[in-house]
């Protein structure tokens, strides 16, 4: 026995039209008439309970709020001196670089070429007015002429093994460890 209770009946071409359509059942529902008698489920206080903030008129839900509790960002510890990364305030003590790494270099270079930073933002490796560090993520196989304004230990020994060379530029003498 088939169901036909579930089915849409099939309508003529020609009775198709503006006056058969109709919504979706089920994805209409008339709106809430709160007030309108205790029979109604919302009726006398229009199901915003008793008494408090919220029963009164031009209330809102703070998102916030926490029902007069210390709220959480006062709680919280404001992350005040120079060697936290969060800190405030925070701009006397950030260094800027940009770091490019030893797999960008073998990727990008040929044996025997001179990374700076000029062809380095040739390459598209370094696009911002920073100084740029060397960092030893990677392996690197070409003999390469690097002179850059900073690079790891790491970096630099990878480099000397490659057969290659590090010179740093803009006042940076001695590598940083970081």
């Amino acid at each position: 026995m088939t169901d036909q209770t579930d089915t849409p009946q099939a309508l003529d071409p020609n009775e198709i039209g503006l006056h058969t359509l109709s919504p979706a059942p089920g994805s209409r529902k008339p709106r809430k008439r709160v007030g309108r008698g205790e029979g109604s489920g919302t009726g006398k206080t229009s199901g915003r309970g008793q008494k408090g903030y919220g029963s009164r008129a031009g209330s809102k839900d703070r998102s916030h709020f926490e029902g007069g509790q210390t709220p959480t960002h006062m709680r919280l510890r404001k992350l005040r001196g120079p060697n936290k990364k969060m800190s405030m305030p925070f701009e006397p003590f950030r260094t800027h670089t940009q770091s490019v790494t030893l797999f960008d270099l073998e990727k990008r270079f040929d044996a025997g070429a001179e990374v700076t930073p000029e062809s380095l933002k040739a390459l598209g490796l370094a696009n911002r007015k920073h100084d740029i560090k060397l960092l030893g993520n990677g392996t690197l196989t070409k003999k390469l002429t690097v002179r850059l304004h900073g690079a790891s230990k790491s970096a630099i020994a990878a480099v000397e093994a490659a057969g290659g060379s590090f010179e740093p530029i803009g006042g940076a003498s001695a590598p940083s460890a970081e």
